[in-house]
């Protein structure tokens, strides 16, 4: 299935066979707890403390209430205390030490009579001394129900001089205790001044609370002018709490009742009473994130509506469903779960949407499944609660799981996906998920070579090469989701079948603290960047496309600009592909980094210098050092992504080294090879992103060998292909004189720039070369001539030509080369000499003239 759900704990198997073994232990005098086999029912989980312990309660058949702790790490059960009264237990905590535990519970429902031990009340909120069992304090006596929770902060194995509690009343308050505890008679820890436990009040009036136990974070939403206010308040290890922020929710709370998250964890009878409440949870990640999660109405007729704020971007997107068919035997109300990088919104029997919080703004990049899919079939059928981090808690079967994306599912999905927008989001979704991304991208290759026409929304080549550089480098700082771009798409506007979408603003939350650590830290920076409409800041290479173009240009008229700039943009080519090497574990297959190519390595170069100076103008805090190597590692990426997809083409169609000659037809697999390498141009084109040097000698020659002449010179012509100088340089010299292969390559020296042309010409034994040589020549003659005074002509009589124009011309050339023969004198080769030239040039002027 999409979501994978790995068993943590199970009461059934962790529990209770120490139970029963202890049960077989409490024969007379044995000291265990006295179970009976039918009294296993009434075992259910209470509480999950921030170090994955969990408390669970059991009542045996007298009605004795045991309360016992499941040690994460160890594996191993341990007996904390038993109630010998017939109770009901709410709640339960343990501290960190194990030395005190706080237990809420009610008069039991089959009694007629208030609690004997405090008459007069309906609850109990208790504080036990357990190490060893030692005296009991009562904390609260009230007629409302009480919840109680140990603070967990991050500190050193010490024990700590002073243990925290935080008590939540169904009266719409939450209190503070502050329990010193002090050590007698050796290892007997007993709370000091227990008779007066200071206290102060952290909340009241609220409606709704959730417990971030993971964080000791605490969510609240107060009433104002009704009003929804949500809070935040976050715990310390140094005693002390802080209110971080403020943010108005626009949704109806008033009439809802009091509903608390992850500090009560109900029996199944009370299901029925919570499905009939509005669904609400905060979901926050390591990224910055703080999304509220939002279904108002439990029971789904024809359609289901859920918002999802998006506080850290800065709006938020009501989601309308529609559901096909409403089955009572499905469980009612959605289920949001937390999954990192997404957030899943799970509405049992009908849909499964998976919510990018990272990258909201297109819904393509969420993906969204519904009851007609098999993997809606296969997710539970049941209710799930989502609790800190990626735990899920199944109450019906006591069950505990870490929730994950299952990316080989994913992947086998991703095959048989028939639209665009599910290709897209699984496809994001799969590079996210971080496990291999090697094998992961080796799959997605797989899938695009097979697929690579599929797609009529998005370039496949493109969206996977700017993804999967992204996701490599997104781990290095929080920030790169603002900075680099994360797909190639700027818009969607196709409809997602199933589903529509309203996206609104919403007010940003308020700040309340000034200084912001971790998490706090990152959020404010999401906030500050939405808060004050900055630019949009992702990267993009429009001002390398105009520098590129400029030194081509320059080049070009032979008037490069400072030798120094070049050779650092060089430098910084030579770094990237250094670094590439160093990365490549196998030899490559392709021929490709065989040649120099200047104008790629020029690209390739430009890229790094006005990526590393984005990074710097914007990443603060950050060592010059670290951007750089993040640079380097981003855009030999870039470039190890386009020699993935060649390799992985190579490999599939069994190509070797000899389709670089040109003795033989092509094949099948160099046309669909060529086919890849087209699309991959047309990818990296458009967004100017330089390729490998000697991708295109590699394209040429293949082109050479799979197109007709008339279609070869239609890519050449239009910028498809790119005649390099060691691609023309190969085909003059393995080809031989043929009509044909004259006729290519004339067709192919005449749209030869000037500079490789005049070299490649010099490599041909042929008539037609020598012409253009000596046409070249007498043009750059004529080009530089200037009058000179007749003196200096020389004499007529040494001519025999007795044409006077063409005897004029000659006397313009001799006098040229002689006035300086080191500027204009003719670069010999063995095909061509300079009597030739002469004799070319008179005859084509003669022919000009028509003589």
């Amino acid at each position: 299935m999409a979501l994978r759900l790995v068993a943590d704990f199970d009461l059934r198997k962790d529990v209770l066979p120490w139970l029963r073994a202890a049960s077989a232990a409490a024969a007379p005098g044995g000291g265990g707890p006295d179970i009976l086999e039918n009294n296993y029912e009434s075992l259910r989980i209470l509480n999950i403390e921030r170090n994955g312990n969990v408390i669970y309660t059991y009542k045996d058949d007298k009605g004795n209430v045991f309360f016992g702790l499941y040690d994460y790490q160890t594996k191993q059960n341990e007996h904390l205390y038993t109630f010998e009264k017939d109770l009901q237990a709410v709640s339960c905590s343990v501290n960190r030490e194990r030395t005190l535990l706080a237990a809420s519970l009610v008069q039991a429902a089959k009694e007629g009579k208030r609690n004997e031990l405090q008459p007069g009340s309906k609850c109990l909120t208790l504080l036990v001394e357990i190490h060893p069992v030692n005296n009991v304090k009562v904390l609260k006596a009230v007629d409302s129900c009480i919840w109680v929770q140990f603070l967990y902060p991050y500190v050193e194995s010490r024990p700590l001089p002073v243990n925290h509690l935080l008590l939540i009343s169904e009266e719409k308050y939450i209190e503070q205790f502050h329990i010193q505890v002090i050590q007698e008679d050796g290892n007997r820890v007993v709370i000091k001044n227990s008779g007066h436990l200071p206290r102060e009040r952290i909340a009241e009036d609220f409606v709704w609370a959730q417990w971030d136990m993971s964080e000791q974070r605490l969510y609240y939403i107060d009433l104002k002018k009704s009003k929804s206010i949500l809070k935040c308040i976050q715990f310390y290890a140094d005693e002390h709490f802080t209110l971080m922020f403020e943010a108005p929710l626009d949704i109806s709370l008033s009439n809802s009742g009091f509903k608390l998250v992850n500090f009560r964890y109900d029996d199944i009878q009370d299901q029925e009473k919570l499905s009939r409440q509005p669904t609400l949870c905060v979901f926050t990640n390591h990224t910055g994130s703080l999304c509220v999660c939002y279904c108002p109405s439990p029971d789904p007729q024809e359609q289901i509506t859920y918002s999802v704020f998006y506080f850290h971007k800065g709006h938020s997107k009501t989601f309308t469903a529609a559901l096909e068919s409403v089955d009572s035997g499905v469980t009612k109300g959605v289920t949001f779960l937390n999954l990192d990088y997404y957030v899943a919104v799970y509405l049992p029997g009908h849909f499964f949407h998976l919510l990018n919080i990272q990258h909201p703004d297109l819904i393509c990049h969420s993906l969204f499944l519904t009851g007609n899919n098999e993997v809606i079939d296969l997710l539970p059928h049941r209710p799930l609660q989502s609790l800190s981090g990626s735990l899920v808690l199944d109450r019906c079967s006591g069950k505990l799981y870490r929730a994950l994306l299952n990316q080989s599912y994913l992947l086998e999905f991703l095959w048989n996906a028939r639209l665009d927008c599910e290709k897209m989001a699984l496809m994001h979704c799969v590079l996210s998920c971080g496990r291999d991304p090697r094998q992961t991208e080796a799959k997605i290759i797989q899938w695009i070579s097979e697929n690579i026409s599929a797609c009529h929304s998005f370039d496949l080549i493109q969206e996977f090469i700017i993804a999967s550089s992204y996701w490599s480098i997104y781990p290095e700082t929080s920030n790169m989701d603002t900075l680099l771009p994360y797909s190639s798409l700027l818009t969607w506007d196709t409809e997602i079948p199933g589903i529509t979408l309203v996206t609104e603003e919403i007010p940003l939350p308020l700040m309340k603290v000034h200084s912001f650590k971790g998490y706090w830290e990152k959020l404010n920076a999401n906030l500050e960047y939405v808060k004050y409409s900055k630019p949009h800041l992702h990267y993009n290479n429009s001002m390398v496309r105009r520098e590129w173009l400029s030194l081509i240009s320059e080049e070009k008229t032979r008037k490069r600009r400072s030798m120094v700039y070049v050779r650092n943009i060089l430098d910084n080519a030579m770094k990237v592909i250094s670094n590439l090497e160093a990365r490549s574990a196998e030899p490559r297959l392709t021929p490709l980094f065989q040649e120099e190519d200047n104008h790629q390595r020029l690209l390739m170069g430009l890229m790094v210098s006005e990526l590393k100076d984005h990074l710097l103008r914007h990443l603060q805090g950050v060592e010059k050092k670290k951007i750089e190597q993040m640079v380097l590692d981003y855009v030999s990426k870039l470039l190890d992504l386009i020699c993935q997809i060649l390799e992985a083409s190579w490999r599939k169609h069994n190509l070797h080294p000899w389709v670089l000659h040109f003795d033989r037809r092509a094949s099948a697999a160099e046309y669909a090879v060529f086919h890849i390498m087209t699309r991959i141009l047309e990818a990296t084109n458009s967004l100017f992103l330089p390729l490998p040097p000697g991708f295109h000698t590699l394209h040429t020659i293949l082109g050479v060998r799979c197109l007709p002449l008339h279609n070869l010179l239609h890519y050449i012509d239009n910028g498809v292909l790119l005649l390099t100088e060691t691609a023309v340089t190969r085909l003059m010299k393995d080809l031989d004189n043929t009509e044909k292969n004259e006729k290519l390559k004339f067709s192919i020296i005449v749209r030869l720039p000037p500079l490789i042309g005049q070299k490649i010409c010099r490599l041909w034994d042929h008539p037609v070369s020598s012409n253009i040589i000596s046409r070249n020549h007498v043009k750059h003659l004529l080009q530089n001539y200037t009058k000179q005074p007749q003196s200096c002509v020389m004499d007529k009589s040494s001519f025999s030509v007795e044409f006077l124009p063409l005897n004029f011309l000659i006397e313009i050339l001799t006098d040229m080369e002689s006035s300086d023969p080191a500027l204009y004198a003719f670069e010999g080769h063995d095909n061509v000499d300079a009597k030739f030239v002469e004799e070319a040039a008179l005859k084509h002027t003669t022919a000009l003239l028509g003589l």
